[in-house]
């Protein structure tokens, strides 16, 4: 097993945190490596579930393949797709959905973005626990297989843009503003 460069991964989890979302490499391998990212929000579970599997309302446009987050949606139901519509008719997959289970849990397989074009399978599972009005999300993504050059800095990137979407979602959620 590879070892994490211990000031990488205080770089993420302080920039996870100071968006509300405190986030960790957990593992890397030469083979694949596993995130985390957690975070407290102010809502009951099933409001929290209702709005994951809304992306188009606080997924960063950024990280679309249209620069428009509006283009986003998740068929909630195992099988079901969360998808991107591109201008002329095409689309992307950006996960297949697994499991759904409102208020408690979406986990759904593939490989996003940039991991999309290598021998690269994956797993991303949303996981609540609620207690009234407040939630506790944990947010796994593991993602392993064959990629050309090794994985490199791809974790600590995906940790960034996956604890990015995290701190928009709690952000939404609570502010009514990714």
């Amino acid at each position: 097993m590879i070892k994490l460069n211990v000031g990488l991964v205080a770089i993420a989890m302080v920039a996870g945190a100071a968006g509300g979302a405190h986030a960790d490499v957990t593992d890397v391998s030469p083979t694949g490596f596993q995130l985390q990212v957690k975070a407290h929000i102010a809502a009951a579970a099933d409001k929290v579930y209702a709005t994951i599997v809304e992306p188009a309302k606080w997924w960063n446009p950024g990280h679309t393949w249209s620069k428009n987050a509006a283009n986003l949606s998740i068929d909630a139901k195992a099988g079901g797709c969360f998808c991107e519509a591109l201008p002329g008719g095409g689309s992307v997959e950006h996960l297949s959905v697994a499991t759904a289970m409102p208020g408690k849990l979406l986990r759904m397989r593939g490989a996003l973005g940039p991991f999309q074009g290598s021998g690269l399978a994956g797993s991303m599972s949303w996981e609540m626990t609620g207690a009234g009005q407040e939630t506790d999300l944990v947010v796994t993504y593991d993602l392993g297989g064959h990629m050309v050059g090794g994985f490199g800095e791809w974790p600590q990137k995906a940790d960034a843009m996956v604890s990015e979407q995290v701190a928009r979602l709690k952000k939404f959620i609570e502010t009514g503003s990714p």
